[in-house]
């Protein structure tokens, strides 16, 4: 189905109004197994912990689960140095255990999505190890190998900064071996047949055992081809076929994409009508949009948005504020990934890989009012909200970790011992203790009984979207609001309507007129305040907005 709507230029402009599958209004919810809750009092999180706490997650409204790594794992990359994809860690549960929370969640109507690392393995992996001993063995061609070291052996790296080169000698196998990322992680080759027989074996294994899907870490790198550089076509074949494979096994598992892809590229990795990726993650988008966060005006971001507007009706963006990484600014000029710095991150130790930024979004944004105006923006664009475990309660980050870890303390649960994430003595990875975000100041048993914490916001804000399922399926439109400094978004499906607004400056804005194209006159019901009303009049919603102040408005026709 699709509707022609007018654009703010006012050119036609056919938009396609998404199939309704479970994925494109679901809020999806990301947990580190190891340090989300800890059952036994061994400092790490288990399955059965997770387990303890899913009416947590069904109280906050998470329809999803996305599950860092779990497998057995060197202990170098947390987690995504795999070396069994086969197995659990035996230090956060059992095949049990892990049976058991998958049934609990279902049992709570939450699917569960787990992390998947196709591209790589650890060195310790029993098929690298294979491989390295013996170049007649099957494995040796599981990996990419060089008996030269190639001229680009310092290029590609996605750790720039930490990484010094793509391409590491192996003494035993006296050879090159490429890695991607760091040098005990060889990447698969996955022109080898084998290698892509063997990824569709992993996926209908964990498929088996009660997966929802995967998301796919390292898209990208998956289907390139180092050998050949960065001028060979990518192999998206090999996405096709995973996708059919996980179709054939369950027509609703999805694949979730790590892809930060140019907008010119965004259909080949979903594919015609989703047959690749049914969800990817619009890192495109959301560079800009921490760069209007930072400048307070919106016409960068807008215009993110138009570029990556167009998709399958099958396939949604996931849209999100933090994740496990880096916020990868990468794509911003020069000049704007220095303002996004001196706005969010001035420190030197607050920033990564010469292109993001290693902190929690609460104390990078360090103001309540447009840490909020942040969330209603994740939960009201369009496509699917994905939020990471402790983001809800506005946990802080500990600088002191290395990379990328200061955003993966222990989920802050109480003011109690060890922040009630373990009853032991040494939790598994230190826990925030001091300053503001301390977790004695900062959890989840204090947020619970105060209607005015951002946990009750955030709550506040999924029941709001789950109440207008149009931001998720319906066309939509940013509209045109007079100043730089507001951005809103109207959303149609199936005779719902409704506009969201930001204002994402600290100004107050005595009049914002917003120009529909829609001239009937309905009255606006703001589903965040259901006591302000607005007429709307020749088209135009006129109102006033607060600094940071944000409205979500339903139409209801006269």
């Amino acid at each position: 189905m699709a509707l022609i709507s007018a654009c703010s230029n006012g050119e036609k402009k056919e938009q396609t109004v998404s199939a309704n599958r479970w994925y494109m209004n679901s809020i999806i919810y990301n947990v580190e197994v190891r340090v989300f809750k800890d059952s036994d009092g061994d400092g790490i999180g288990d399955f059965n912990g997770l387990t303890q706490k899913i009416p947590y997650l069904k109280s906050l409204g998470v329809d999803a689960v996305w599950l860092a790594p779990f497998q057995p794992t060197s202990y170098r990359d947390d987690g995504y140095d795999v070396m069994d994809y086969y197995g659990i860690d035996a230090k956060i549960g059992t095949k049990e255990d892990f049976d058991s929370f998958i049934k609990a969640a279902h049992k709570a109507g939450i699917k569960v999505v787990m992390d998947v690392v196709l591209n790589h393995t650890s060195n310790s992996h029993p098929w690298y190890q294979k491989a390295r001993l013996d170049s007649t063995s099957k494995y040796f061609n599981w990996y990419v190998w060089s008996k030269a070291k190639p001229k680009n052996f310092d290029e590609g790296m996605a750790f720039p900064g930490v990484q010094n080169e793509t391409w590491t000698y192996d003494e035993v196998a006296k050879r090159y071996y490429f890695h991607r990322f760091y040098d005990f992680q060889p990447d698969l080759n996955f022109e080898n047949k084998e290698v892509q027989a063997e990824g569709k074996k992993i996926l209908t294994y964990w498929l088996n055992q009660g997966l929802d899907g995967f998301r796919l870490d390292a898209v990208p790198f998956i289907i390139d081809k180092p050998a050949e550089g960065d001028d060979a076509q990518p192999m998206y074949n090999i996405l096709s076929n995973l996708n059919a494979t996980v179709k054939k096994l369950n027509p609703d598992a999805i694949l979730l994409g790590e892809a930060n892809v140019a907008p010119d590229k965004n259909k080949v990795f979903f594919g015609v009508h989703g047959s690749r990726l049914q969800l990817m993650f619009n890192f495109y988008a959301n560079q800009y949009l921490f760069y209007s966060l930072a400048d307070e005006h919106v016409s960068t971001f807008k215009e993110a948005l138009q570029k990556t507007h167009e998709k399958p009706a099958e396939s949604q963006w996931a849209y999100f504020m933090r994740n496990h990484d880096e916020i990868d600014l990468g794509r911003l000029s020069s000049k704007e990934r220095n303002k996004v710095y001196e706005k969010f991150g001035p420190e030197k130790s607050m920033q990564l890989y010469d292109r993001g930024i290693r902190r929690r979004l609460a104390p990078m944004i360090n103001d309540a009012k447009k840490l909020e105006l942040c969330y209603s923006l994740l939960f009201s664009l369009p496509g699917t909200p994905v939020i990471r475990y402790g983001e809800e309660i506005g946990m802080g980050d500990d600088l002191t970790l290395q990379e990328r870890l200061s955003v993966r303390t222990p989920m802050q649960w109480s003011s109690g011992a060890n922040a009630g994430f373990t009853s032991g003595n040494k939790p598994y990875r230190p826990l925030i203790n001091m300053g503001e975000y301390r977790y004695q100041a900062v959890n989840v048993d204090l947020q619970s009984k105060n209607s005015q914490s951002l946990l009750s916001k955030i709550k506040q804000l999924i029941a709001a979207r789950k109440s207008h399922p149009e931001i998720g399926l319906g066309a939509w439109n940013v509209l045109d609001t007079g100043t730089d400094e507001v951005l809103a978004i109207e959303y149609t499906y199936e005779g719902r309507k409704s506009i969201v607004v930001h204002n994402f400056s600290k100004r107050h804005l005595e009049k914002v007129e917003i120009t529909r194209n829609d001239t009937s006159a309905p009255i606006a019901e703001n589903a965040i305040n259901s006591a302000e009303k607005v007429q709307i009049k020749d088209g135009r919603l006129t109102l006033a907005l607060g600094g940071y102040e944000y409205k979500w408005y339903g139409f209801k026709e006269q």
